[in-house]
């Protein structure tokens, strides 16, 4: 038998993928990516192939994406079926986001967007959206960022690299649904600071988490963070500060904050506050969100109670 001829009823499927046959049906009117052929009585009968395809759309699903996006990406990258496939046979098989990442770099420093976008949905299609924004993308941002500060590549190149994982990684973060239970919160670079990407993944954290982020980017006028704060009346203020130069007008800002708004719960995330002295930061200690996913988990468990 064909791998393409019909062969599974939906109620077979729904119970060999664990999923409900309602979701099945909405899945096909509204994405289009399978289409069952129909018995005599007008009956779905699935494919071994249409298997495949659902069974890789949910395993995506699992790991963070929304449907929409699986499809997506099973549309732009067709091939990621196989390699998902080769993943399973192979269980063992080493990790090889730390290739991923530097060959994304190598795209990105020759200014090669084709080759970018195929390797960050070759990303997509292996791992976790967690996996690739927070550790892949988040470990490359730091390294370009660095390259930068020591003269290694041309701000051409920082901007250009920032500029395309920015538009990659606001694109999921707008398609991800908001729990109305949780805290506003506010994310917005400190002053001077345009140097928003760390801004953005953290951002992106708290949004697979369900907060409602109001995301300002780059840092704003002054002053102005007041209007929104008071206008919004948000539970959490989160700062960026990535060059040192702007960390001691940060520090400026969240003593102002502080005293005029007791209630507002101020987080400071980015590389700034890691290259200043024991001394200075010390004031500040309680703000600092730490530099991984595990570290903001325990850091926002701390102030809200989350599991």
């Amino acid at each position: 038998m064909s791998i393409q001829e019909g062969k599974y009823n939906i109620k077979a499927v729904s119970k060999m993928l664990g999923i409900q046959a309602g979701t099945l049906r909405a899945w096909e009117r509204r994405y289009n990516m399978i289409a069952p052929v129909r018995n005599e009585s007008g009956h779905r009968l699935y494919s071994e192939n249409h298997i495949k395809i659902l069974r890789w759309l949910i395993h995506k699903v699992n790991k963070g994406f929304t449907i929409s996006q699986a499809v997506n990406l099973l549309e732009t990258n067709p091939l990621s079926l196989n390699e998902q496939s080769e993943l399973k046979i192979k269980p063992t098989e080493q990790d090889h986001s730390l290739d991923l990442m530097d060959e994304l770099l190598h795209s990105l420093l020759t200014f090669d967007e084709n080759s970018a976008h195929e390797l960050l949905n070759r990303a997509f299609s292996l791992y976790s959206v967690d996996k690739v924004v927070i550790e892949i993308l988040g470990t490359l941002l730091v390294k370009i960022g660095d390259m930068w500060e020591v003269g290694k590549i041309t701000s051409a190149h920082e901007h250009f690299a920032s500029s395309f994982l920015r538009s990659r990684i606001g694109m999921i973060l707008h398609t991800l649904p908001v729990d109305g239970l949780l805290p506003k919160v506010i994310a917005v670079c400190g002053p001077d600071e345009t140097h928003e990407l760390g801004l953005l993944i953290f951002t992106l954290f708290l949004r697979r988490k369900g907060f409602e982020v109001i995301y300002l980017g780059a840092s704003i006028a002054e002053g102005d963070i007041d209007i929104v704060i008071e206008e919004v009346k948000p539970e959490f203020l989160f700062l960026s500060c990535t060059l040192v130069k702007n960390v001691k007008k940060t520090f400026e800002l969240v003593d102002h904050l502080s005293s005029k708004y007791e209630r507002l719960k101020i987080g400071l995330g980015g590389k700034g506050f890691s290259k200043i002295s024991e001394e200075s930061l010390l004031p500040y200690e309680a703000h600092i969100l730490g530099g991984n996913k595990d570290q903001w988990g325990e850091w926002l468990k701390g102030k809200i109670g989350m599991e």
